[in-house]
This record gives structure tokens, C-alpha cells and sequence, in this order.
């Protein structure tokens, strides 16, 4: 397991979590095994948006004696009086539901409180009317350690960052939503790349629901680009981004959590997502999106990383300067031999770029 560590908070997660979406299809046996290897393999973010209740117990189980050294993301907005998932804003009906939820998972406590998936202005005007005095107050007695939001929407999640409310950000990112393909495809790609840039500019971690696009991106016949991508090029993808902390695959047995994990033992070809080049929509053109497909430079930049750093500088990361400065070659020793303008399979001039970003950092 690789770990990354949320700025807000200072909590080191593993880079592959775990979703619990369809987990109760393995049964109680499996299930609690399931969630025990997942723990032993490294695996110490656990996303509860079950699909059905009948799930939590797999986790108080396996994870009795070791709860302090995992984190949980509950949602304050997921809805199971009826066993199966449902949605609401009801105050009422979040305080029952969580409370059922920590007694069927045996902790007192929640690591991360999430308002949950909240994709339109008028749902979030509800929930700030109601269910969010509960989480606050949740928040003020410890039951919940830190607030989390979980949503669709980059104007949504933007809204809730400039309150200051969210430590970290559930968001579904896959080619197929950030090229606008798919019911969750909200906002342009312009619009999704910049709330990633600001969620690592403000130091909000972000937690990656849907990385297959509901498995449709894995299958030519589903996809919508006619292509299908590898589960390890979709993680990988979503790693890449600016912010992300932490991949959450949906889990259904014991069989797909070892594959998943297999991801680490992957060769770099086989996580490569470059191939969306081919099928990137026109406006995602001529913009880099640090895939690294330009490596190696023959003079020895790392022409992801100075993008990124100078991204993330526009975007008012304090930071990002400072880590650029630490890089052992700057924009400025790019010899402009067109190697890196070549290989790009997003049309990116780096050449040209080198010269604007060494006039940026003054370098």
C-alpha cells in the first residue's frame, strides 16, 4: 500500500480504499473476511455508502480490535430504516439512520462525517436548514472528528468549500465524467480540473467515488468512447489528479479486492491512461494533464510535475512554489528539442509551455 496524507486533517490514508457498495453480496462469511484482508493488505479508508445495511456488521467484526487505525466515512444523508439504500435530508431520519449505523459497525465514533451527495442548490438549502446541526453537533461532542462532502457537482462542491465546512471531498472522477459522458458527468472538463486544483491548493483531500464509471468504462461495449480502459488505468487516472488522496472501488467479494489490490504489482504500461488521448473531446486538447506520457526527457525534466506545480501555483497553492524550487530540473533547462511535443497524445506544445512556466516561476 502506498499513503497519502490529507493536509487538513493530517491523517495518512492508503492511495486504494475500500467501497461498500455491494459487499453484502458476499454474505456474512465472506464479507467480514473480506474486510479483515483488505485491513491486512493495507487498506485503511472504508467508504459506508452500502447499498444495503446489512453490510456494517461485516466491519465491527473484522475490524473490532484495530478501529483506531482505520477511518470510516459515514454519511449523514444515507438512509436505511428500510434496510436498502435510500436518500434524505430529514433530520429525524440522518439521526436514526447513523445511530443505527454506529451500533451495527460497534464504535462510538466516526472519522468523517459526510453531508451527503448533494448535487442541487435547493438540496443543500434543506440540509443547511436541518440535518447539518446535527452533524455539527455530532462534530462538537467528537462523535464526528472531521466534516466531508460528498457530491456530483463541481459548483456544489465549490459552494461548500468557500464556507470552509469540508475537510475532505468525495467526487466522482473517470474519463468518461470529467469528458462529459455519463448521468454524473456535471460541469465542463475546464470546470472539474480546476475544483481538483483547488482542493490540493487548500489542502482538502479528495476521495474518488465511481473510478469505472459504474464498471461501464472496463467494457468496449459500454464505454462510451467504444474503448475500454483497465481498472488499473481508471485508478491510476484518478491518482494522477491534483488533490486526490484516496481511490474507493466498489468491493463485492473477497475475488475483486485482490484484484484491485493487485494494481501495486502492475507494470507502469499496464496503468498508462494515455490512450484517452485518442478519444479526449476537442477542449480537452492542448492542455496538459500530467499523464507522464512525455517521459523520459532527454534533458532530464519532469514535465508532469513542473505542469502540475505551475498549475497548482495559478491556483494559489502557497505550496506549490516551494516544491517546484525542490525540483532537480526547472522549466528554464528545457533544451526545446520537441521530444516531450511528439509523444503528447493531448497535442500539448511543452516546448512552448517550458518558456511560459520559466517566466512564471522565474526560473
Amino acid at each position: 500500500m502506498e499513503y497519502r496524507i490529507n493536509r487538513r486533517t493530517g491523517d495518512r490514508i492508503g492511495v486504494i480504499g475500500m467501497g461498500a457498495s455491494s459487499l453484502h453480496e458476499a454474505g456474512e462469511k465472506e464479507g467480514t473476511e473480506t474486510v479483515a484482508l483488505a485491513y491486512e493488505r493495507g487498506v485503511n479508508y472504508f467508504d459506508l455508502a452500502a447499498s444495503e445495511s446489512s453490510c456494517f456488521p461485516f466491519y465491527g467484526r473484522a475490524l473490532a480490535g484495530v478501529r483506531q487505525n482505520v477511518f470510516f466515512q459515514l454519511h449523514f444523508g444515507a438512509d436505511y430504516s428500510g434496510g436498502e439504500y435510500g436518500w434524505t435530508t430529514e433530520r429525524d431520519r440522518i439521526e436514526r439512520s447513523v445511530e443505527a449505523q454506529l451500533k451495527a459497525l460497534g464504535t462510538d465514533y466516526i472519522d468523517y462525517g459526510f453531508i451527503h451527495c448533494i448535487d442541487e442548490p435547493e438540496d443543500w438549502d434543506k440540509y443547511r436548514a436541518g440535518a447539518l446541526g446535527t452533524l455539527e453537533e455530532y462534530r462538537a461532542s467528537g462523535i464526528v472528528r472531521h466534516i466531508g462532502l460528498s457530491t456530483h457537482s463541481p459548483a456544489i462542491a465549490n459552494r461548500l468549500l468557500d464556507t470552509g465546512l469540508p475537510d475532505i471531498v468525495m467526487f466522482s472522477i473517470n474519463p468518461a465524467y470529467d469528458y462529459r459522458q455519463g448521468e454524473f458527468a456535471i460541469g465542463g472538463t475546464d470546470e472539474r480540473e480546476a475544483l481538483y486544483r483547488r482542493c490540493e491548493a487548500e489542502g482538502v483531500g479528495l476521495t474518488v467515488m465511481k473510478p469505472f464509471s459504474g464498471g461501464q468504462l472496463l467494457d468496449a461495449r459500454t464505454s462510451p468512447f467504444g474503448k475500454a480502459l483497465t481498472e488499473y488505468q481508471c485508478i491510476k487516472y484518478a491518482l494522477d489528479k491534483p488533490g486526490v488522496i484516496t481511490v474507493l472501488p466498489g468491493v463485492r467479494s473477497r475475488a475483486d479486492l485482490e484484484r484491485v489490490l493487485e494494481y501495486f504489482d502492475a507494470k507502469d504500461e499496464e496503468k498508462d491512461w494515455s490512450v484517452i488521448g485518442t478519444f479526449a473531446p476537442a477542449d480537452a486538447a492542448g492542455k496538459c494533464v500530467y499523464c507522464n506520457h512525455c517521459k523520459p526527457c532527454p534533458a532530464g525534466l519532469d514535465i508532469g510535475m513542473i505542469n502540475k506545480y505551475h498549475d497548482l501555483a495559478r491556483a494559489g497553492d502557497k505550496l506549490a512554489a516551494d516544491h517546484y524550487a525542490k525540483l532537480s530540473r526547472y522549466a528554464s533547462d528545457c533544451i526545446g528539442c520537441g521530444h516531450c511535443d511528439k509523444r503528447c497524445p493531448f497535442g500539448v506544445r511543452q516546448s512552448a509551455r517550458m518558456k511560459e512556466i520559466a517566466a512564471w516561476f522565474g526560473k
